[in-house]
């Protein structure tokens, strides 16, 4: 089989791939924020140390992640529209699935970060009366997010890959414009190949500037 890559122009980057490349960005920054924010929530209920509290996060978090992404998709995708009585999309869905899916990790990341910051700093904000929630917003979690900015930013860079999954539900992702590509011009080995090469460039790229980010906190310590 003689592979041919001439199909490949600026043509089916715009009619194709722009549509789902969009959407793969915007499913990645959405559910990378939300992710964060929920995950956050879930750290601090799990280092409340009341149980009525810990126990309900602890649980989810062990449940999201141990089960696989592309099952709690399709579970997501079949249960929303039943539970509520109309259908969402596929694309609505996505976004909820990843949010509530991204958040259990973003959560341990959170969690390591916030035991990370010294107890001898807590103590010293509460010496000078700063209330838990205080404590939290002015000393531990902006120390907490600086220190893990490597690692939030790498689990991001694996949720970029991780969207690729949402061709399982029919989502346009970039992956599903590459297919759909691949079956209008009759090159659909082409096509995956093309994918695999955008795909690794992108992360790879970003793997880069997290490394030197890394390097950057690294010297800051």
């Amino acid at each position: 089989m003689d592979f041919d890559l001439t199909f490949f122009s600026s043509d089916l980057f715009f009619k194709f791939l722009l549509k789902g490349l969009i959407f793969s960005v915007q499913l990645t920054v959405v559910a990378t924020l939300g992710g964060l924010v929920l995950g956050t929530v879930l750290a601090l209920l799990r280092l409340s140390g009341r149980p009525w509290l810990s126990v309900p996060a602890t649980a989810y978090v062990n449940g999201m992640r141990s089960v696989p992404l592309v099952m709690v998709i399709l579970w997501f995708y079949l249960l929303i529209p039943f539970a509520i009585g109309k259908p969402i999309g596929a694309e609505i869905s996505a976004v909820i699935t990843f949010i509530a899916f991204e958040a259990a990790y973003f959560s341990e990341i959170m969690r390591a970060g916030i035991q990370s910051i010294p107890r001898g700093q807590v103590m010293a904000g509460q010496a000078v009366g700063f209330t838990y929630a205080q404590n939290m917003r002015h000393i531990v979690l902006p120390q907490a997010l600086r220190n893990m900015q490597p690692v939030l930013l790498t689990q991001t860079i694996i949720l970029f890959q991780d969207t690729s999954l949402v061709y399982a539900i029919g989502a346009y992702d970039l992956l599903k414009g590459f297919v759909t590509a691949g079956k209008i011009y009759g090159r659909p080995e082409e096509a995956y190949l093309l994918a695999a090469v955008v795909y690794f460039i992108i992360c790879y790229s970003l793997s880069s500037l997290v490394r030197h980010l890394q390097a950057k906190v690294a010297i800051v310590r």
